[in-house]
């Protein structure tokens, strides 16, 4: 495996900073993930999670969402908005983190996906309905009040905390309008678990976060499970014949 940052280019000639991890040479082009990150940014557990795909057979690339003028809390509000508005500079950085990982050699082009948490679920969600994208995986995001939004949305593995009091019934929402769509997913709610369970923090946010209404915390065995979940949905719609492992 290989992985490190990289610069991606953009249509516009623009280009913003990511991360991305590749897996071993293998006999035919890999899938390619985008992988997008929660609201603390792209950081350190992001590439890990990057890397993880990249070790279970997926090119996976992490654009920074927050790359752009002015100060760190004006890039976040900016991201936020977008998500908000569904519409804006966001969007765009991960249109182009979809080509540019694509067009990449070693990667198959005509199988793409998205994986996001947190505020990157969210993203993930709606990118997964305007790509051309085979599945997509969201954990703990946002989620449309109805299923129109989510019309033309491809395969979906989802997964949620029952302990967290602001996203947990968006999971359950998520579960209806795709069963609605006759879309195919697979959407867990783990009743122990609370926001970020997959992510793992330290410090003063991790504590403020737990004891918040997102009750914020990893939570190991709903961690594992969802790998479990995510890279088996991924081996039957994304990665076609040949399944990737868990790693």
């Amino acid at each position: 495996m290989q992985s490190g940052p990289v610069e991606i280019a953009g249509p516009d000639g623009s280009a913003r900073p990511g991360f991305l991890a590749l897996p071993a040479a293998a006999a035919r082009p890999s899938p390619g993930l985008v992988v997008l990150h929660e609201i603390l940014g792209l950081n350190d557990d992001i590439r890990r999670i990057a890397e993880r795909f990249a070790a279970a057979g997926y090119a996976a690339l992490a654009p920074d969402l927050y790359a752009g003028p002015g100060p760190r809390p004006l890039c976040v509000l900016r991201t936020l908005r977008s998500l908000g508005r569904r519409r804006g500079p966001a969007f765009a950085a991960i249109e182009y983190a979809h080509g540019f990982l694509s067009a990449r050699p070693g990667v198959d082009a005509s199988r793409m996906g998205v994986a996001g948490f947190c505020m990157g679920g969210g993203f993930a969600l709606l990118h997964a309905v305007r790509a051309p994208l085979a599945a997509a995986a969201t954990f703990y995001g946002d989620v449309p009040e109805g299923a129109e939004a989510l019309r033309g949305v491809c395969p979906v593995v989802a997964g949620f905390g029952g302990r967290d009091r602001l996203f947990a019934d968006a999971g359950r929402r998520l579960g209806r309008l795709l069963a609605e769509l006759d879309v195919a997913h697979d959407v867990a709610i783990y009743p122990e678990a609370g926001h970020s369970y997959m992510n793992r923090y330290s410090g003063l946010l991790a504590r403020i976060g737990a004891v918040s209404p997102l009750r914020v915390g990893y939570d190991e065995a709903a961690a594992e499970d969802s790998w479990r979940r995510m890279l088996a949905f991924f081996g039957r719609h994304l990665a076609g014949s040949a399944e990737p492992g868990g790693g």
